[in-house]
């Protein structure tokens, strides 16, 4: 969503503050003046909120709700050097390409406990179950516009399980590839799921933390 005047350049401006620090209610220069759903549907809700800023100005600001998400980094412990990572490769309407990718997704609904949820979206995707989840973080997907949370877990001791892909999934296809070469792919292009970079290099700050 765009802002429709011209004191709302951009709706970056609602990540930042003229405040210091951090938190839900530091350095917040936005007031909401009003709000009212625009569009709904199974998946996400779409808002107008009409806001004040600090200058005094007033502006428009859309927001798209969806549930918590979570994404896995489902990896297969070998020799050393000899890891493998299980990626998905699916079509992505909005930019109307197949997509290499980590295995990740929502229920469209609220949930109590992600680990429940990533190792769902990791059975149904690829059919796996994992003997051991770890949790690695919580990022904001792309909160310029949008609110919505997304869990980021490592799977391990993988283990073959049923699957049951949604309806608009059954294109999916999976498959291990090395971790060399998952990593080529993010840098030369191959990969440019932004979910699927960040998880990634979360995975690499735990990771050097465990040596």
């Amino acid at each position: 969503m765009h802002p429709v005047d011209s004191s709302d350049r951009s709706n970056a401006g609602a990540s930042s503050g003229s405040g210091a620090g951090h938190g839900p209610n530091a350095g917040r220069s936005i007031t909401t003046l009003s709000s009212r759903e625009v569009y709904r549907n199974h998946w996400m809700r779409v808002r107008e909120d009409e806001v004040l800023r600090a200058n005094g100005e007033k502006g428009v600001y859309g927001v798209v709700e969806k549930h918590d998400a979570a994404i896995i980094l489902p990896i297969e412990v070998g020799f050393p050097g000899d890891d493998r990572i299980w990626l998905v490769e699916q079509f992505r309407y909005t930019i109307g390409e197949r997509a290499l990718e980590l295995p990740q997704g929502g229920w469209e609904m609220e949930i109590e406990n992600p680990e429940e949820l990533a190792r769902g979206e990791l059975r149904e995707e690829i059919g796996l179950d994992a003997a051991e989840m770890t949790l690695l973080g919580t990022l904001w997907v792309a909160y310029g516009f949008l609110r919505q949370r997304q869990h980021v877990y490592l799977a391990t001791g993988l283990a073959p399980a049923k699957g049951d892909r949604d309806a608009e999934e059954q294109d999916l296809t999976a498959r291990t590839v090395p971790i060399a070469e998952f990593e080529r792919m993010m840098l030369e292009g191959t990969i440019r799921d932004n979910s699927t970079l960040a998880a990634w290099g979360l995975y690499q700050l735990w990771r050097a933390r465990q040596k």
